[in-house]
């Protein structure tokens, strides 16, 4: 036997297996990556200039609100404030969207109180950032808390804290604001920038502004150890359509006076045109792609009293957390993030759930005869506000292939889920999905109580009253009696069609996964189709009151794919 020979044969038969598997995947789409566990992740080895503008995206994020010394501009710290933009228990939120990433980020911001805070009236306003998915895993990692101290008649601030994370460590910054009506109150110890605003103080002070047609503002903000000098000009009008609604927004050009890089990215905010003037859009355009933070949910909510005003000291602790930072999870495969701290009604409507808003479950997707992980998904639980006039708690899940498929097939899918906090149902779903050639995307307007859907192109669906979609009922099976052999039945979404799934617990069994071994409940999901269980989809939930799903598996034309639960470090923050 020529060995010369025998390696050439080998080789070759390799070659045609994977000529064959190339072969498949361009003719096959799985029913919903998604749906059968998804598929997310991203080469690490990314674009650095995808790297740099996302680094651009807390510049972006505060800058938004960043005014400057020019001709024809008006000093803010002249201008009259409007009490309507300061009132406590406001909570806005934000999704950001980047380039081809649908959404890369998640910002938060909060009027905490008022009150005696360092020996003087103040506001305190606080805010999150943190970038998500495919954005947060590969491009930059953001996770940040900021809390400023405004005197409560000017807007401006004379103390700002920044709370950083960073892989595996963070880090707390602090500076006060020396402006002339607090000198003696602020201790001399850290920086002072007098006449300054920070981010935070400068998006709110922006708001409190009358924002006439024609008009432009200046001020200095400080960010990091820079001082930007911008200049917000009103330039018009513009009806706005968002997840929340419809608005008449004023259009405000931002410029970056002394930083020609960020002056290039165009920015503009559309402030709603009434006395609240709430940013509902935000745009600026990277090299790298458009960048858009979105109005995803405004509310007020209940914010703890105000304790005694506290002495001021060389390191003065923060009046109350109404963000506080989730405690250390030891699941695994959960990663919380910051969220507001809910009102008392939301305590009881979420306390039976076994979920809370900011778990984050990670998975890692396999497929036979392939060692290394073909993809990745992520689902969360974003938040609890109000969208589309409702109530509502928005899932989300995301899913992409990973380095090892791929070259031979790349999908990356993207779904969000607006549901009744009481009943798991959804009002509100969207869906995007890119799966090699194919393009599909779809949102629907669901109506529980007269039993329709309605696409955004106008289509009607009658559906059954209490029909899921898929990201729904992921979380609404956490909620179900699993002993086995119980059976029940739910009307689900596919492909905007109701269809019967049926779920039966088969048994109690322990799941191995990493170096843990988990008690779970064994669970298969078949439909009303002619061929009920096409897919052979099982889910094993493990066997406490949280209900983890552990490990999905669902039979496709490559072989059985299997889903498991990731096994991630977890770190005190």
């Amino acid at each position: 036997m020529n060995p010369g020979r025998e390696k050439l044969t080998a080789e070759t038969q390799r070659s045609q297996r994977l000529r064959r598997e190339v072969l498949k995947l361009r003719h096959y789409r799985p029913p919903s990556l998604i749906c059968s566990a998804g598929i997310l992740n991203y080469d690490s080895k990314v674009n650095p200039r995808l790297k740099l503008a996302a680094a651009c995206l807390l510049l972006i994020l505060g800058a938004f609100a960043l005014p400057s010394s020019a001709q024809n501009t008006t000093d803010l710290v002249a201008q009259p404030i409007s009490p309507a933009i300061y009132r406590v228990g406001e909570h806005l939120t934000f999704n950001v969207s980047f380039s081809n990433f649908i959404s890369a980020a998640h910002i938060e911001l909060l009027i905490a109180a008022r009150g005696t805070f360092f020996n003087r009236e103040a506001i305190q306003l606080r805010g999150h950032v943190e970038t998500t998915g495919v954005v947060n895993a590969a491009l930059f990692a953001i996770n940040n808390d900021y809390i400023t101290y405004i005197d409560a008649a000017t807007g401006l601030p004379f103390r700002g804290q920044q709370i950083i994370r960073e892989a595996s460590r963070s880090s707390e910054i602090s500076a006060d604001f020396n402006q002339a009506a607090g000198t003696a109150a602020i201790p001399q110890k850290n920086t002072e920038f007098p006449g300054t605003y920070d981010f935070l103080s400068a998006i709110y002070r922006i708001r409190a502004l009358p924002l006439r047609d024609g008009s432009s503002y200046s001020m200095t903000v400080r960010g990091g150890n820079v001082n930007y000098q911008i200049e917000v000009r009103v330039t018009g009008r513009q009806a706005i359509k968002t997840n929340v609604g419809s608005f008449n927004t004023i259009i405000s050009q931002v410029r970056v006076r002394n930083d020609s890089q960020a002056n290039g990215y165009n920015t503009k905010i559309y402030f709603s045109d009434d006395e609240r003037h709430v940013p509902v859009l935000i745009t600026a355009k990277l090299s790298a792609g458009e960048l858009q933070a979105e109005l995803a949910g405004s509310e007020f909510i209940a914010t703890p009293a105000v304790p005694p005003a506290p002495i001021a000291t060389p390191n003065p602790i923060p009046a109350p957390v109404a963000l506080p930072t989730p405690s250390p999870v030891t699941v695994p495969g959960v990663r919380p993030v910051a969220t507001p701290t809910p009102s008392a009604s939301d305590d009881r409507s979420l306390a039976d759930l076994p979920f809370k808003v900011g778990e984050q479950l990670n998975y890692r997707v396999y497929l036979p005869n392939i060692a290394a992980s073909v993809g990745m998904a992520t689902f969360q639980v974003r938040a609890h506000s109000k969208y589309f006039d409702h109530d509502g708690l928005l899932f989300t899940a995301s899913a992409q292939t990973t380095n090892a498929l791929q070259q031979l097939f790349t999908a990356n899918d993207i779904m969000s889920s607006y549901v009744d906090p009481k009943t798991l149902l959804p009002f509100h779903t969207e869906l995007s999905l890119t799966e090699g050639r194919h393009r599909f995307n779809s949102k629907l307007a669901i109506n529980q109580d007269y039993g329709t859907a309605i696409s955004e192109k106008g289509d009607r669906i009658e559906i059954p009253v209490g029909t899921h979609d898929y990201l729904s009922f992921f979380y609404a099976l956490r909620t179900f009696s699993l002993t086995p052999p119980r059976r029940s039945a739910i009307s689900i979404l596919v492909n905007n069609k109701p269809k019967t799934l049926f779920i039966t617990a088969l048994k109690r069994e322990t799941v191995q996964l990493g170096s843990q071994s988990i008690p779970a409940i064994q669970v298969s999901l078949t439909t009303d189709d002619p061929q009920t269980d096409k897919f052979q989809l099982q889910a094993w939930i493990s066997d406490d009151k949280r209900r983890l799903p552990l490990r999905l598996t669902a039979m496709t034309q490559l072989g059985l794919m299997r889903a498991d639960l990731a096994i991630i470090p977890v770190t005190s923050q």
